[in-house]
This record gives structure tokens, C-alpha cells and sequence, in this order.
């Protein structure tokens, strides 16, 4: 049969995604405006990361709780810059059980607020310290435009709290947690990235600073990956929270928070899709192997299923004997749908003693007697996860681009595009200017950067580090 009709995946990037999104059966859009329905296989891929993060979240020492979805309207005020952040992303409940609420009530944008009246409740000294939270919850941001799992007005994600008795221990925490984003990145989803700090206007609202994972897509635009935030004093200052130190001394504690979305499954289908759509890495494929016998083929039938409990074990195998389609008809299904790893097996293979085993990355086939499937598919697993990262690693470093004038800045940006490195003075007017002119943001500034003199690519102003710029999603 004919491959499944999909926009082109070199010039329309946008539709492609979408295509391939609702094609897939990862989800759907919502009757309500601006959200989406996700469906079980995509949900399949959120409780693959949730598995991976949450582990590495408990043996850290952090344990799962659960606050509410509403939040009273000053708490949020409180903060100022942080009200002024979210104010137009804001969904505000009114009237409740039929009546009008003596105070409006926020829902949940982000939960720092809320949290930390609670955490100054349950506090009164340095022993109480720290405090060790994360919770697993829907966020809703009143998004204008929006784009299935990359920006929603309503999406799911963990959002990490922490409260510490010095800032040392609270940027331990800080600088842990996106090195176990970049973690979850590099080993479960195969995405590369660059680590760094944002500038002063894409930080977070009432965030000291704020730390990134930047990931570059196909169409050489960034994608802000997750986020890691010092909020130093400002909300324990700000709510009035304080405990005794060791010598009886008033201390404010000092606050960190961490958030990793469902836009990680956007950037996912992205950074790996091809013509004929997902190609998932193994480790967090909902079916890593899929066993399909040629329909009508008795014999092969009941070899595919042996075949399954064998390597139902190690591996997370279906067998496809859905009436009705035809064989050709499955493998472009279980293409699109990104299976690493395909066995395609007849009756005439059978009697030979062996299986046909297909890459999703590179649609390579092999054949393979049965003594050595589990094997080999333990193997072509292992080639398959490390070469889409490497595969994402060298397009990234491909398309990072050192440039020394706005010139050549320019350039990139209306070519290409990408990562661009280039000398920044860090004055918001000369970035805003950059925007305005190019369209390309701050992306951040790389942990490893060193410090080398330079003038800056905008204003030709005194600069001591190359930032990243790029077209932000």
C-alpha cells in the first residue's frame, strides 16, 4: 500500500508535526480552545518519562506531594515581578457554586506561590530545613497561539520545590536538577543540548536566575527543554518566611524551582522524525518490537507469538494480527507510529528458521535465525539509542555558528538558522534591538563559555562572553 500521506518533512516542518501528531494517535485537539486530548500512545510517552525522572528525583532525596489547582489571587500578588510575569497568561475563576468568591482565584500557572505558604506554615527553624518537594500536576497558561504539546494553554508537567538554609546547598540543588534534565535528554530520549543561563529578560518571573536546556530542532529553531531557577530570597522575603538559624539568628530561606513539561515530547517528535514519521529511541518507545506475521500465514502466527513471550522479558513487545490490513499496510503503520525495531515473519520463513528484522532509524533488514533474535534485538536496541543522540549531537554542532559580526548574524538567520555564538554587551536594549531586527533571542549563555574579549554583535560594545542566540518555538 501507499505510505501514509504526511506534509513534507523538509519545507513545512509545522504541518509535518501536526500530520504526524494526529496520524500517530499521540493526541487530538480539545473541544476547548487552545488544549489538546492526549492520547494513550502519547500518554504512553509521559509515564516513560515519568518513570526515568521520577526515579532519579527519589534518589535525590525529593518526595512527590500534591497541592491545589486554585490559588487565591494575593498569594500570587505578593511577588511582584512574578504576578507581572504571568498576569497575561492568567485563568481566573470567578464564581464558584453559583455565586460570586469574595477573592478571585488563580488556576494553578505555576505553584510557588501556594507552595510556599504552606512550606512557612510547617516551619519554624534551621532543622526544618530543607525542604525536599516535587509534584507530578497540570498547569494552565492562557496561551494566544498555541501548537499540540509544544505550547498548550493546559499541559502536564513536574515542577520541583526546594527551600535550603544557605545558598550553596540551594544552587547544589539547582545546578543537580538540570544536570538530571540534561540526563533524562541525553539517555532516555536521545536529544542533545546545550546547558546555560538565561539573560536577565528571559529569566523567570521573580527568579534571581535561571538555568536552561536549549535543544536544536530540525528547522533551526531552539527549544527551551525545561528550566532550573534560583529564587534565592525573593518569595521567603516576599511572604514573610523566615526561621531561627543555628545561632537564633532570623534566616530567610533560600528557594529553588525546576520544571520539565510535555513539551519534551514536541521536541521528541521533532528532533528524530523523517518522511514516514516518528522514530522513537527504544527507551522510551511504548513498543519497542513489533512482531508482525504476514496475515493468513498459520504457521507464522504461531511463531510470532513464541517469539513474543520470548522477548517479552527484556523488551516491550506487540504482536500485530489486526484483521483486515494487509501486511504492507502494517509496516507503514508501525513506521509512522516510530517502533525501533519490526519483525516481519511468513511461513516460508518459518521453514527457513529465521525472521526479518527492520531499524525504524536507518530501514535496514536483516535476517536473523531464531537462536539469535534476542540478541541481536538486544543489540540493534543499544545501536539505535546511541546513534540518535550522536546522530542530534553532530546536527547541532553542524549548525552552531560563530559569527563576529551582525553581518554575518544576519545571515545565519535568514538562511540556515541555528545556534549562532556571538558577543553580547548584556544590555536588554541591545538585545531587545537584536529581536526586533533578526527575530533571534538569547538563548543563553553556556555554563562552559570562557571569558574572552570581544565587542558586541549589536552595538559593538564591550563584551566577555560569546552567548547563543537563536529563533525561539
Amino acid at each position: 500500500m501507499a505510505k501514509t500521506q504526511l506534509a513534507d518533512f523538509n519545507t513545512s516542518l509545522s504541518e509535518w508535526f501536526n500530520d504526524v501528531v494526529l496520524k500517530a494517535e499521540l493526541a487530538d485537539y480539545a473541544p476547548v480552545k487552545g488544549c489538546m486530548v492526549i492520547r494513550p500512545y502519547g500518554y504512553a510517552l509521559w509515564e516513560s518519562i515519568q518513570q526515568f525522572m521520577d526515579k532519579l528525583i527519589k534518589e535525590r532525596g525529593v518526595k512527590n506531594a500534591y497541592f491545589p489547582l486554585f490559588i487565591p489571587m494575593h498569594f500570587l500578588e505578593k511577588e511582584k515581578e512574578h504576578v507581572a510575569g504571568f498576569a497575561p497568561e492568567l485563568a481566573v475563576v470567578t464564581i464558584g457554586g453559583g455565586e460570586e468568591l469574595t477573592e478571585k482565584l488563580a488556576v494553578r500557572p505555576t505553584s510557588e506561590t501556594i507552595m510556599y505558604e504552606m512550606y512557612k506554615k510547617w516551619t519554624s527553624s534551621w532543622r526544618d530545613l530543607p525542604i525536599l518537594v516535587n509534584q507530578w500536576c497540570n498547569i494552565v497558561r492562557w496561551e494566544k497561539r498555541t501548537y499540540l504539546f509544544l505550547r498548550t494553554s493546559e499541559f502536564l508537567w513536574q515542577e520541583g520545590h526546594c527551600a535550603h538554609a544557605t545558598h550553596e546547598e540551594n544552587m547544589d540543588t539547582v545546578m543537580w536538577a538540570l544536570n538530571m534534565y540534561e540526563q533524562t535528554y541525553n539517555e532516555h530520549l536521545a536529544i542533545y543540548g546545550i546547558k546555560g543561563k538565561k539573560s536577565n529578560s528571559e529569566k523567570f518571573a521573580g527568579a534571581g536566575d535561571t538555568y536552561t536546556f536549549e535543544s536544536l530542532m530540525p528547522n533551526g529553531k531552539s527549544l527551551q527543554s525545561c528550566t532550573s531557577h534560583d529564587l534565592g530570597q525573593n518569595f521567603s522575603k516576599s511572604f514573610d518566611w523566615s526561621v531561627q538559624g543555628k545561632n537564633s539568628e532570623k534566616v530567610y530561606p533560600h528557594q529553588n524551582s525546576w520544571g520539565f513539561s510535555t513539551r519534551s515530547i514536541g521536541g521528541l517528535i521533532m528532533t528524530h522524525g523523517d518522511v514516514n514519521g516518528l522514530v522513537l529511541p527504544p527507551s522510551v518507545a511504548p513498543t519497542q518490537v513489533v512482531i508482525v506475521p504476514i496475515p493468513a500465514h498459520e504457521k507464522a502466527s504461531i511463531k510470532a507469538k513464541e517469539i513474543s513471550q520470548e522477548l517479552k522479558a527484556s523488551f516491550r513487545v506487540e504482536v500485530d494480527e489486526r484483521e483486515g490490513e494487509s501486511a504492507g499496510f502494517k509496516f507503514n503503520k508501525w513506521e509512522l507510529k516510530g517502533v525501533p525495531l519490526r519483525i516481519e515473519i511468513g511461513d516460508r520463513d518459518v521453514d527457513g528458521g529465521t525472521v526479518i528484522i527492520c531499524r525504524r532509524d536507518t530501514s535496514e533488514k536483516i535476517t536473523v535465525p531464531f537462536d539469535k533474535i534476542s540478541s541481536i534485538i538486544t543489540k540493534l536496541a543499544k545501536e539505535i539509542q546511541t546513534g540518535l543522540l550522536e546522530k542530534h549531537k553532530k546536527f547541532t554542532l553542524d549548525h552552531t555558528f560563530k559569527v563576529d559580526t551582525y553581518d554575518e548574524f544576519k545571515k545565519v538567520m535568514e538562511t540556515s538558522r541555528g545556534f549562532i555564538s556571538a558577543h553580547w554587551c548584556e544590555n536588554p536594549e541591545c538585545e531587545a534591538k537584536i529581536k526586533t531586527e533578526t527575530l533571534a533571542t538569547t538563548r543563553c549563555l553556556p555554563l562552559d563559555a570562557p571569558e574572552e574579549e570581544g565587542n558586541c554583535v549589536g552595538c559593538g560594545g564591550v563584551s566577555t562572553h560569546r552567548w547563543l542566540f537563536g529563533l525561539s518555538y
